[in-house]
């Protein structure tokens, strides 16, 4: 069955001096301010798009390696990812870095790292965003 999540930006004034709300209307969590300044300097308090995907491609990460990792045998106890989103005005989005921190009883290493690739490979928002330079850094607990 398929799913759909919503999410809305109402934006006022122009880009630079500008600023909107971005609401969760899915999950409720409420609504966030968002600007140019928070996108291409300091966020201040502000989320960013490209924040928002840094949290999607850290959290389905996640899922995939913990399902691929527990279709193998070895189910993670814990993994912590974090996903640097790199955004250059005038260029766009030009990298997606990943680390990836887990505890699994029972793989070594490298069978932890052979495991984090295929996850960076196939998580569907890995896939949706086939088109930028995705890296990997793996750290075992």
């Amino acid at each position: 069955m398929a799913t759909t999540r919503t999410a809305h930006t109402v934006w006022e004034g122009e880009l630079i001096k500008g600023s909107g709300e971005v609401t969760f209307d899915s999950s409720g969590i409420g609504v966030q301010p968002v600007t140019w300044a928070s996108r291409a300097e300091d966020a201040n308090g502000k989320t960013s798009p490209e924040e928002l995907i840094a949290a999607a491609h850290s959290s389905c990460f996640s899922m995939a390696l913990s399902h691929g990792l527990t279709g193998a045998g070895t189910p993670p106890t814990r993994l912590e990812t974090k996903a640097d989103v790199t955004f250059q005005p005038g260029e766009g989005i030009t990298g997606i870095h990943l680390t990836v921190r887990g505890e699994v009883p029972g793989l070594d290493a490298a069978g932890f790292a052979a495991a984090a690739e295929d996850a960076k490979k196939n998580c569907p928002v890995s896939q949706a965003l086939a088109g930028t330079t995705i890296t990997l850094t793996v750290e075992s607990a």
